[in-house]
């Protein structure tokens, strides 16, 4: 098993694709847990950041918003599921907003190492979205 990741409210901020000022409101209301790390940076865990970012993403999507992108894009996030097969996997990436799926190898998946909870990017071309380890 892999050491689940944390991130510090700026580094949690980017990938939600909030000011670090709302992610630390965030924070101090308690919608999303944090502890402190030896040097006192209040931080958040993988897991219970991935689940947040789904949260913030359904309670801001409107049916009206458009996405302003080009068939080439790359969207920094959090994978949010990881779903194994025999032979085929699932993974989900919440980067912001934007809710992406990509259908990939079972040996790809565990050549990155991909779990829930760690920064992934999602690079989006025509109808096929790869995801980077970051």
């Amino acid at each position: 098993m892999t050491h689940m990741q944390s991130y510090t409210i700026g580094q949690a901020a980017r990938l939600l694709g909030v000011s670090a000022d709302t992610a630390r409101r965030w924070a101090d209301a308690g919608r999303v847990a944090t502890h402190r790390d030896d040097s006192g940076r209040r931080l958040i865990d993988g897991r219970d950041l991935a689940a947040f970012s789904v949260e913030v993403a359904r309670s801001s999507a409107t049916e009206d918003e458009v996405p302003y992108t080009t068939a080439r894009n790359a969207f920094a996030g959090i994978v949010t599921a990881v779903k194994l097969g025999d032979v085929a996997a699932q993974v989900e990436v919440q980067a912001g907003p934007h809710r992406l799926v990509s259908l990939l190898t079972r040996e790809a998946v565990e050549e990155l190492g991909l779990e829930v909870g760690m920064r992934a990017t999602a690079r989006v071309k025509s109808t096929n979205v790869h995801i980077d380890r970051a």
